[in-house]
Parts: structure tokens; C-alpha cells; sequence
């Protein structure tokens, strides 16, 4: 085998495991579907010694086709970028259009789809088209089709343009509803942590957004019928809130020393 097609069975295999952990499947799992040991599957897996035949039974067991595992291989290869560029976040900021038609074309949508969904001609969807290729966000392809070269899921700049017009209108829809529905979940934890905790669960944090990144590369290409919109709020912050903190006595340099009724005593 050459060092590029090595390398190529590499990302395979790093796609096939993006897939089974952000599905929840294990090796165990994998093993039993397909009718193998688990130390075997791992040994495959972590030598990277797959044939066409076992990627084929592999992908089965998965539910996924060898198309969608090869993309994101290539995608992976790509460097394929979270974060855009200033300039590219001013301009999508500028235009609400501009936007939709990005964010439609970056979760699968077609050129055809995009004009249904947002009422636009093909003339209009080629303009939006046009202009997000000379932001370097897509690539053009024949009719009204492009492949955006960005992830599903953007990491918006935290003082970018983009969050700046949105972060509240979205923060307030976002959080209105009682989160009781189907698909639906909300937890609020709070309590103390050192400072080596809160890093260790900051990195969980990354890591669950990464996984809602690799489903959401995943799904990209099924047809619109079969997904729908959901988002994500992550968050962590030191706080205090605010009814605790008006209940805590006063620091008791305030209080008068020797004063019996708040039974402090110099000593």
C-alpha cells in the first residue's frame, strides 16, 4: 500500500469512528453486527487494515452508505473549517438573504430548494449563489448546485458580526418555549467547582459540540424530508445568582466588634 492511500484508509477509519461515537455504538456492538470478535474489530480499526468487503459490512451495521463515510473522510482532509473569516461573517450579517442561503446550502439544501423555501427565482439563487463562491464559502457546480466549504455546525466569532445581531433575538425565541416537547431537553446544574474541574468539563463541552458537529456532517446530505432545524446552547460561566448572593450576611469587618446581638467577641 502507498503512503497516500494509507493515509487516505486512515481517515476512513477516523470517519468510521467519528460516526460510531457520536451514534453511541460500540466496539462490541459493531463486533456482534457483523459477526466478529471485539478484539478483532478493534485490531481492524486501529491498524487500519479494512477491505472493500469489511467496510461494506461495517457501513451496513452503522446505517450509513460508503458515499456519506468517504465525504466526510474528504472533508476531514480538507481542513474543513468551523470558524469564518471576518470578512465573511460581515458580509452574511449584512445580507439576511445571504444568510438563509448559506445556512440552507451548508445543511444539504439544493439551489431548487433553497429558491422553494425562501421564494426566490433561479436568477436569485444563482446572484446569492454567485456571491457566496467569491467569499470562498461554496464551490460552484453545474445548475444551481454548490458544496459549501464549510461544517454544517459554525462556531459564530464570539464578538463577530453575526452574534452581535443575532445573540439576543436568538437567545430569547431559543429559551421562551418550556423545553417539553419531543427532541426537546434542558438541564440547569449549578454548585462549586476548583479550577481543574472546571477545565475538565469546559473540554466536555468541546467535545459534545464537536459530536453535534459530526452528526449534523453526517445528516448533511439525506433529503429535507427526513431532518428537521434543531439547535444547541452550551454554555458554562462562573455566577453567582443573584437571590443567593443577597441573602449572604455582611463581611464581618462590618460588624461592630464586641456587639453582643450579632455574638461576636474581641478577643
Amino acid at each position: 500500500m502507498t503512503e497516500e492511500a494509507a493515509t487516505e484508509t486512515a481517515r476512513i477509519v477516523a470517519s468510521l469512528k467519528r460516526i460510531m461515537k457520536s451514534r453511541g455504538v460500540t466496539y462490541a456492538q459493531l463486533a456482534r453486527d457483523i459477526r466478529l470478535s471485539e478484539p478483532s474489530i478493534k485490531r481492524i480499526l486501529s491498524r487500519a487494515t479494512l477491505t472493500l468487503q469489511r467496510l461494506e459490512q461495517i457501513c451496513g451495521a452503522l446505517e450509513v452508505s460508503m458515499h456519506e463515510v468517504t465525504r466526510l473522510a474528504a472533508e476531514q482532509s480538507a481542513d474543513t473549517a468551523e470558524l469564518l473569516t471576518l470578512e465573511q461573517e460581515t458580509a452574511l450579517a449584512g445580507d439576511a438573504n445571504l444568510f438563509a442561503c448559506f445556512y440552507l446550502l451548508a445543511n444539504g439544501r439544493t439551489g431548487r430548494e433553497i429558491g422553494n423555501e425562501l421564494r426566490a427565482d433561479e436568477k436569485q439563487v444563482r446572484r446569492w449563489l454567485v456571491r457566496l463562491h467569491s467569499l470562498r464559502l461554496v464551490e460552484l457546480r453545474s445548475g444551481l448546485r454548490a458544496r459549501t466549504r464549510t461544517a454544517s455546525a459554525i462556531a459564530w466569532r464570539k464578538d463577530g458580526p453575526v452574534r452581535r445581531l443575532y445573540e439576543k433575538q436568538v437567545r430569547e425565541e431559543f429559551l421562551h418555549s418550556s423545553f417539553s416537547g419531543l427532541f426537546e431537553a434542558q438541564h440547569f446544574r449549578s454548585a462549586e467547582l476548583s479550577d481543574a474541574s472546571c477545565r475538565v468539563f469546559l473540554r466536555k463541552l468541546e467535545k459534545l459540540a464537536a459530536e453535534f458537529r459530526d452528526l449534523a456532517e453526517l445528516d448533511r446530505s439525506l433529503p429535507s424530508r427526513d431532518k428537521r432545524s434543531v439547535a444547541v446552547l452550551l454554555a458554562a460561566r462562573p455566577w453567582v445568582f443573584s437571590m443567593f448572593e443577597s441573602l449572604r450576611r455582611p463581611r464581618a469587618a462590618a460588624i461592630p466588634a464586641g456587639d453582643a446581638r450579632y455574638g461576636v467577641h474581641r478577643l
